[in-house]
């Protein structure tokens, strides 16, 4: 099991996101109010805080949840380790990994200001697949 750590949104793609309490996750969407959410394959995407405090020790500065970009900063789970299919399940929500990693954009907004980026290594993306609210601490079950 894991814990949710934080939960982040943002209006634009490619910046920081900004931390909130709840989000309303919605079937075949994402979380309402995101950038990211839409009829595809990375509605949410989910970084570990194992991974945030690895950037830490290797020397990256300024770190906080949501600064990769990720909507839920999470912890217990290592996630990159997940097979694409996994379901995981947080109070009424469920979501699918869809995909692991992705291939970032050369030097993107978050590498330029923290000067490295670990979206490409180690987090992972997936869809709704049933609505409901998440909110910080909420239990992490992979199914």
């Amino acid at each position: 099991m894991g814990i949710v750590v934080a939960i982040n949104i943002s209006d634009k793609k490619g910046v920081p996101k900004t931390t909130i309490d709840r989000g309303e996750f919605l079937t075949d969407y994402g979380i309402k109010g995101d950038a990211h959410a839409g009829n595809w394959h990375r509605q949410v995407s989910l970084l570990g805080q194992e991974s945030v405090d690895k950037a830490a020790e290797a020397g990256v500065q300024g770190l906080y949840p949501g600064v990769y970009a990720e909507n839920l900063t999470t912890k217990g789970i290592v996630l990159y380790t997940l097979p694409v299919g996994t379901r995981l399940q947080i109070k009424d929500v469920i979501l699918e990994v869809t995909q692991i990693g992705k291939e970032c954009h050369q030097e993107c907004a978050i590498y330029q200001q923290i000067g490295d980026c670990v979206m490409p290594r180690e987090g992972i993306f997936a869809r709704v697949i049933q609505s409901g609210v998440i909110k910080t601490g909420d239990e992490i079950v992979v199914l």
